[in-house]
């Protein structure tokens, strides 16, 4: 089994605030991650975001400290509350770099307390570790496509 946690970064060209709202905000997160998105921002909020016809699923937040820290839990079992043994963390951390700029990490954790065979593991963190680079892509070219076009 391989190194089941996943971090990814970006700098993005556009203030701290403006990437708050984008990877918070369901109408902003269409544009560059999930197809649909409900999202009640607050610790303890439950949502949905749905990738294409057939993927997708319950998400619930955990983390709501603007505009530097948010976080969601998903892929727990229909029906449980998710907590550390039954679902994966999602981490954005945002530190300002300059008045325009901002530093986005992401960090995806707690494949390793899943309940699921290592080769579902194994797989589950290297489709998410590319897909998070393509997201992560997409989020900072929303920004140069702005400024740019």
């Amino acid at each position: 089994m391989g190194d089941l946690r996943i971090e990814r970064d970006v700098v993005i060209e556009a203030p701290v605030e403006v990437v708050w709202r984008t990877i918070t905000e369901p109408d902003q997160i269409v544009k560059w991650f999930a197809d649909r998105v409900e999202l009640k921002l607050e610790p303890g909020g439950e949502g949905y975001m749905g990738f294409g016809e057939h993927h997708g699923g319950a998400v619930v937040v955990e983390t709501v400290d603007p505009p530097k820290r948010f976080s969601f839990r998903w892929n727990h079992p229909a029906g449980e509350e998710p907590v550390p043994a039954n679902s994966v963390l999602v981490e954005f951390n945002l530190t300002p770099r300059g008045a325009e700029r901002t530093y986005l990490q992401v960090v995806e954790s707690g494949d390793e307390l899943l309940a699921w065979p290592d080769a579902e593991k194994d797989r589950y963190a290297d489709e998410h570790n590319g897909g998070w680079a393509d997201f992560l892509g997409r989020l900072g070219g929303l920004f140069v496509e702005h400024r740019t076009g």
